[in-house]
Formats: C-alpha cells, structure tokens, sequence
C-alpha cells in the first residue's frame, strides 16, 4: 500500500520555510556533535569518550576492537524503543528498531502462554528494509562506512563520505505521538550541486486488539527530486508510527497526517533542556556529572499515558504502562519532587494514589498494578507494605505539600500497621519474597522487608508530626527502637569472617542487600558490611546478588543493590572508600561496552536500561554524597561527605519543599562549609565538622 504522496508532500511543505530554518540548525548541532573535540582520551577498557558538550561519543574509525555494538531505550508518552546497534569488522552499520507502543494491548496468540497478556503490547521491528533509496544518476547510494556514534537523548550515527554523499541518521521518540523517527541528514560534500532522488515508499501493517484495529506505518517523508547545493544539506525523516482505529466513542480515531519529525525534535530538545538545567551536579570527575545528567534523561522519560494519569514505568522491553511498589514507589518516586519536572511529579503522585485505592480490606496489598493498571498483581508478599512505608514518607517530605500529606497518610499508616502485624516472634517482619520475587531465596523474614520497614518508621515519625499525629509519632518511635534490635539480634551474623548480616535466618551467603541497614541509618556493623560489598561482593559490574563461589549466582548482578550500596556508603561517610567503587561503576557504565546508563540486571533481561535504576544513580548524590534528607515538612538536614581529594561540590536548581535551592559544599581546613542559596541570594551559610550536619527550613 503506498502512501497518498501529494497529501503527506502538501502538508510538509507548508512548513518549509520554518523546515528551511530548522534543518540548518539541526545539521549544524549534528555535524557539531559527530565532529567536535572530545574531552577524553580513549583507554583500554572504554569504547566511549566525553565531549565537552554533554553527550559521549564513540570514535569507530579508530576503534580496533571491532564487531561491536549496543542498545539503547528511548520513551515518550505512546511510544518507547530499543534501537540495537552493530557495526562489523568493515564499520557497516547494523539498526534494528524495537518499536513499542504501550496502550495499544493487543490479543495473546494461541501459542503463548497466558501470563503474555500481561506483556502484550503492539510492537513491531525496523530496520533497514526501510530505509530510503538515494539515487545519484545511475548509482544508489549504500551509507559508507560508520565514523562515529554520538549519544545525549538521541542516538546519532555519522557515515564516511560516498560519492560525494555524507548520511548522519538520528534516532529518537515522540515525546506526545504514537511515532518513533530516524532522521537522514545528506550533506553534499563536492563543490557542485548533486541532484538526487528519494523514494517515499509507505508500508502498513495492522491487527486488531483490545482497544481497536491497530495500524503499524513507516514511511519516508521529504524526498522525491532534491537538489543540494555544495556544503549544504538535506533531511528527510523516516517514521515508524502507530494509529488507532475505533469503533469506541471514547477513543478517537488516528492519523499519521500531524506526526512531524520536525516537532517531535523539538519537543525531545525542550525535554533535554529541562534534564539538563533541573538539578544539575557539579563535582571535580566529570563522568560523574555526565551520568547524573544521563540518568536524570533516562529516570524521567519512561513516562506514558494511561488511564491512571500520566504513569511511569521501567520499561525494558517488557515493563509499560504498570506501576509497582519497587521500582515506582520506592525507586523514583522519592525522587521526582528533587528534580522539579511536572509531568515526573504528576506521574509519582498517581503512583501513590493507586496504592492508597487499592488498600485491601484483609492480606497483603497488590505489589503492582499492571497492563494499564487494570491487572493488580497479587500472588505474591515482596514486603511491598514495607517497600510503601519508605517511599511514600520520603516522596512526601520532598514534596512538603500539606494537602498531599493528608490524602496520602492513610496509605502510610496501613502500610506500618501491616508491617507490624507481620512480625514473627522474634520481631523480624514477614514476607514471601522481596524485590526478586523468588529468584533467589529469602526465608520467611528477610533483611529487606524489616530493613525498608524500619526506614518507613524513621521518616513516618517526623511526618506524623507535622500532621499533628504526636500519638501516633511516639507509637512509631517505640516500633523504630524495637526494629532496629531486632535488625541487630535477629539478622546480625558473622559470615564470611565479617561481623555483618544474614539476609535471612538460615542464611550462609553474602547477599547485596546488607546494604540497606546503612541506607537507613543503623551503622553498627558499617565497616565489615563495607567490607563485604566492595571486596567480598565487589566485580568489575558492580556487586553481586550473592557470594557464593562456584554457584550460578556467583555471575549475578543486579544494579539495585550497587546504587544502594553507593548511597549506603555515602550516607554512613564512608565516600572515600565508596567514591573508588563509584568512578569504577560509572565509567563503564557510560563509557564502556554497554551505555550509558544504569542497567537492570544480568543475565536476566540482557542488562536493559529500566528507567528507575537511573533515578537510583541520581540519589547516591542527592541523599548520600550530598546527605540531603527532609526533616519534616519545611526542614531539610544536610550532611554532606567530601571526599578527600575533592574541595567542593554543588548540587544546583533542587527543587524541594516548593522552593528551588542551589547547595553548596566547600573544603574549609578539616571543615566544611555549606552555602545554600534561592534567587542568588545566600539563605544560610554554616561550618560543620566532618561527619556533622545542619538544618535549614526551606519554606
């Protein structure tokens, strides 16, 4: 089926003066990011570099380690892809494009099992059978060789020069539509003006599904006869696009006549601006400032409509319009309202929202809510109340919204009293599982649950207080005390020839999440539990969920557990020994085999690029190096842990408590001196000694 060409030719050149504009400004920004100077030098064990203009940049004429490739997830609103990359010994390019378009569900075939309708999601793959053919005269042109990748928000491939020919392709999402577009950007290169043709074909597919009848499109936009004068360009787009046709009075019927590359980038830059002057770090490494940037792109962007409001989920190939009491309440959740970006905040806040709908009457509450929201996962107990209790308090206090705090208390306070009930006779909280859900086994109380349990009671107290709930603050200060002897005595081992935890009672085995008694502020076993993680459990991806040699789980890792480490490390002042670990993680996670951002796990899933352990990258900085920590509703505490061979830090633009504040942290001698302004104006300026603190009331 082809395309009705005078109708799609006639709508895009109606914008061809501001296309005319746009495209020199797109050109030059790609030809700048394929071409400019980058800040690193390559080493042995990283593919990527640093440029000096927020994106890394993989040098492929140089490289000698080739085949090589990768992949990358990149979301909008009705639409998230996976764009694979491989590039041969000759620096031919590979794409291949997983296209997913989460609302439109779509039936299970007779050959799957029935738990796919949960993953069922209209999804088609591009790839080069696609792409344009650009003729020369009598020749078609082949794109050279690959020269370099380029990767900020947008994933851009520059090609060697053929026949006079230089094609960079840029990939990225509709942060609105139902589209995914790869941008071909011709140059001609000769000192004459080339005339060339370029085919417009469209193809379609569709199925039905729950919603309708579903139609897949790519097609090409921008061709026909072009001519380029030396030095100059020409773009044209290609779309891989969803519609929708219903017979529903509610959905509204589809066409691909307003989708527009044009806007679509615009909208992604305007996304990236935001990512970009929003919380932004500064400190002496610059791998570190340039992966909080990645993952405040990645944590945020994985944001979709659903009929729950705007609702963020991991992604991953697998993950899409769901949410879940890990990875959306505890994980991101907590850290949206740092970040100050609305559609993050709106996303959290429904999140919560459907947890405090869904309270049960008896048992456990739903640990997710899945397929848009209309599946409530509930087979299983992963300590998901103690899970609730955490996050819900610290999004809260971030927030320091009154009216938030009221609706969402009740969920707070099920949450708690749920986890006390569940107590075993030895005080440890029960549970099925945890986060892994059985991958690996847990007992029946594990460390987790008890752990996230008491951490819900530390930021429940003061929360409680400033909602005039002093009965209840002083209930929870008992179970806190209580709780945390009961980490000590039930859960304290030596394993291992270290006075650390057992995760839990017949436990013999290291695990990653004797962490998170340091997360939560219980430092009693700090230096073997330190020990532990980065030695005993430490590899060059992080740490791994258990030491066990000569097992299988010996090669798993989870990312989860390394970003909670960090920031338990960080929160406990341990930054010096924490900071080797991180620099290490952080440049092979934006620099080395597989970018740039933090990864789910391995081998399970491949290392995909969930969006919520990015935004647990982001928080190793903003609760632990920094020591940021809401007090109440209208008071932070900081504590901050330098590390030696750093004089200062900064955290810009945080967005808390409705004010947007810049922090600061200084070397002073042996002290450290803590400049916070709003407006440019200097609110509150204080000298701590090491491992000291201060409070300052934001509101």
């Amino acid at each position: 089926m082809l395309l009705n060409g005078h109708r799609l030719k006639t709508f895009h050149r109606g914008i061809m003066n501001f296309r005319t504009i746009i495209i020199t400004i797109i050109y030059s920004t790609l030809y700048y990011l394929s071409y400019g100077q980058s800040a690193e030098i390559l080493d042995t064990n990283q593919y990527w570099t640093l440029t000096d203009h927020n994106s890394i940049e993989w040098n492929v004429i140089t490289e000698n380690r080739l085949p090589h490739g990768g992949n990358i997830e990149m979301s909008g609103k009705r639409v998230s892809a996976i764009i694979y990359y491989d590039i041969d010994e000759n620096r031919n390019l590979t794409l291949t494009k997983d296209v997913i378009f989460p609302q439109l569900r779509t039936y299970n075939r007779t050959d799957q099992p029935d738990w796919k309708k949960y993953r069922a999601y209209f999804r088609r793959e591009g790839n080069s059978t696609h792409d344009p053919i650009i003729n020369i005269g009598e020749k078609s042109i082949i794109p050279g060789p690959v020269e370099k990748v380029e990767i900020n928000g947008i994933i851009s491939f520059t090609h060697a020069s053929v026949e006079g020919i230089q094609i960079s392709k840029s990939i990225y999402p509709s942060m609105e539509d139902r589209f995914l577009s790869e941008i071909w950007t011709i140059k001609n290169t000769t000192d004459d003006t080339l005339h060339i043709k370029i085919t417009e074909p469209h193809s379609t597919q569709s199925e039905y599904g729950y919603k309708g009848l579903y139609t897949y499109h790519t097609y090409i936009t921008e061709g026909g006869e072009v001519s380029i004068p030396p030095g100059k360009v020409h773009s044209s787009g290609i779309y891989y696009a969803a519609t929708i046709t219903s017979s529903s009075t509610d959905i509204q019927d589809e066409s691909i006549d307003e989708y527009n590359w044009i806007d679509a980038l615009l909208e992604r830059n305007n996304f990236l601006y935001q990512m970009r002057k929003n919380l932004v770090l500064t400190t002496p490494d610059s791998v570190l400032n340039t992966l909080f940037y990645f993952s405040k792109i990645r944590a945020t962007e994985s944001i979709f409509e659903s009929s729950m409001g705007l609702i963020h989920s991991p992604g991953g190939g697998n993950y899409y319009l769901g949410t879940w009491a890990n990875d959306q309440v505890e994980y991101s959740g907590p850290f949206y309202p740092y970040l100050g970006y609305p559609n993050a905040n709106d996303a959290a806040y429904n999140t919560y929202k459907k947890f405090l709908e869904n309270i049960p009457a008896s048992g456990h509450i739903p640990y997710a809510f899945e397929v848009d929201g209309n599946f409530p996962m509930t087979h299983l107990d992963r300590g998901d109340a103690a899970m609730i209790a955490y996050g819900t308090s610290q999004y809260i206090l971030a927030t320091g919204d009154q009216e938030i705090a009221e609706k969402l208390w009740p969920l707070i306070e099920w949450s708690i009293d749920y986890c006390h009930q569940m107590r075993n006779q030895e005080g440890a909280v029960q549970s099925q599982s945890d986060e892994m859900e059985g991958r690996i086994s847990t007992g029946t109380a594990n460390l987790s649950t008890s752990s996230l349990y008491y951490g819900g009671l530390r930021l429940s107290i003061p929360l409680a207080r400033s909602l005039g709930k002093n009965e209840l603050a002083e209930k929870y200060v008992i179970r806190k005390k209580a709780m945390k002897s009961t980490i000590e005595n039930y859960f304290g081992a030596n394993i291992e020839g270290l006075e650390t935890y057992k995760y839990f009672k017949k436990n013999k085995y290291l695990r990653q999440w004797i962490c998170l008694p340091l997360n939560m502020g219980i430092e009693e076993r700090k230096e073997a539990t330190l020990t532990a993680l980065f030695d005993k459990l430490w590899t060059d991806n992080g740490i791994l969920v258990e030491y066990k040699p000569e097992s299988e789980t010996q090669k798993i890792f989870w990312d989860r557990g390394t970003l909670y480490a960090f920031r338990g490390a960080m929160k406990a002042g341990a930054v010096d020994l924490g900071l080797e670990r991180l620099v290490s993680y952080s440049r092979k996670r934006l620099l080395g085999d597989h970018v740039p951002y933090a990864v789910e796990a391995y081998p399970e899933n491949n290392m995909k690029h969930l969006s919520a352990e990015s935004a647990l990258y982001a928080r190793i900085f903003t609760e632990g190096m920094l020591g940021i920590e809401p007090i109440s509703l209208s008071e932070i505490k900081i504590k901050p842990s330098l590390p030696k061979e750093w004089n200062e830090i900064e955290l810009r633009a945080v967005h808390l408590m409705g004010k947007v504040s810049d922090f600061k942290v200084e070397r002073q001698g042996d002290q450290l001196q803590i400049t916070v302004t709003q407006n440019d104006q200097v609110i509150s300026q204080q000298t701590i000694e090491k491992n000291g603190s201060m409070k300052i009331a934001l509101k």
